[in-house]
């Protein structure tokens, strides 16, 4: 994989070695610059009146300072090797804010962080911090579950490829090329998964339209050969033959029916589009990629489509 120039590793609570090495592992593959970054809480303001024996511009020096040191102890502990020396510094204000502030001034290609929760039974895997940065990040964003292996065994690309919509083509394509790329390299079983519906089914068999068994069994399956045959185009451009895949068209809701698929076939990391043009059934916009995010219990690398402009503002 020689994708990424520029890659920020951003810290969040205390697991995050799977993170680092991951982070460390695509810097190297890549020859990428490395930033690594911790997001401290502003001051309360109920505490800056109890300062007396020092100024908050020093508590907060000190408290960075603090928080370097701690993190180049976990760089040490949890990598091998030397001539790799990335940035290490600390940012103050609300996480998600500063995080993608310091995407937009540095022109950072790649964030990776490790999720708010551990998923599992008990809890979802992503928090707040982690849905607003997946939502709001221009570039891309690895979000890495704190108990995954090292290696990924099972990859999920979700495609949803229009012969009608250029900026979605655009972004399938960049879809495929990562998942296609980190596969090839941790030498991992791909599946690709693309869901389709057809508009207005219930309504079309209701009792406006009265349509019949046989007609609606047309007009499903020239449904499912238009979304199969868009899908087996944009799978031509990528060297499937030299990988161990496994392709799933299905009828459904993606809300619904990805997080199944990927808990099904164990997928250990999950490659999505979080934002495109409305209108598309079965498309990963808005609601529905929340939805999926909140309901899968794996790594997830987003995507966001070519000309997206995050609603945060460096002069904010």
């Amino acid at each position: 994989m020689t994708r990424f120039n520029n890659i920020l590793l951003v810290l969040h609570g205390t697991n995050n070695e799977e993170a680092v090495k991951r982070a460390f592992a695509l810097a190297k593959t890549n020859k990428a610059k490395l930033t690594i970054v911790d997001v401290l809480e502003e001051l309360p303001e109920t505490m800056k009146e109890y300062l007396e024996i020092v100024s908050v511009e020093e508590l907060e020096k000190i408290v960075s300072e603090e928080r370097v040191s701690e993190i180049e102890k976990l760089i040490k502990s949890n990598v091998s090797g030397k001539g790799f020396n990335p940035v290490v510094k600390t940012l103050v204000g609300k996480p998600h804010v500063e995080i993608i502030k310091e995407v937009l001034r540095n022109k950072h290609d790649l964030v990776v962080k490790t999720s708010e929760g551990e998923g599992g039974t008990k809890e979802a895997l992503f928090g707040s911090i982690d849905i607003n940065i997946m939502r709001k990040c221009p570039c891309p964003v690895w979000m890495i579950k704190p108990t995954e292996s090292t290696k990924y065994s099972r990859i999920l690309a979700a495609v949803d490829p229009d012969p009608y919509d250029k900026v979605g083509d655009k972004l399938n394509q960049n879809i495929m090329e990562l998942a296609v790329s980190i596969a090839q390299l941790e030498k991992s079983d791909l599946h690709i998964i693309h869901l389709w519906s057809l508009y207005a089914e219930k309504t079309l068999s209701g009792p406006r339209f009265r349509k019949s068994p046989n007609v609606m069994a047309k007009l499903l399956l020239d449904a499912k050969n238009f979304h199969k045959h868009n899908l087996d185009k944009l799978l031509k451009k990528f060297p499937l033959d030299k990988l161990k895949h496994k392709i799933h068209l299905l009828k459904g809701d993606p809300a619904q029916v990805i997080p199944k698929v990927a808990k099904k076939q164990k997928v250990d990391l999950i490659v999505m589009g979080t934002v495109c043009r409305t209108g598309l059934p079965g498309f990963i916009i808005g609601n529905t990629a929340e939805s999926i995010l909140y309901n899968v219990d794996c790594s997830v690398l987003t995507i966001k489509p070519h000309g997206f402009i995050s609603p945060i503002k460096l002069e904010d």
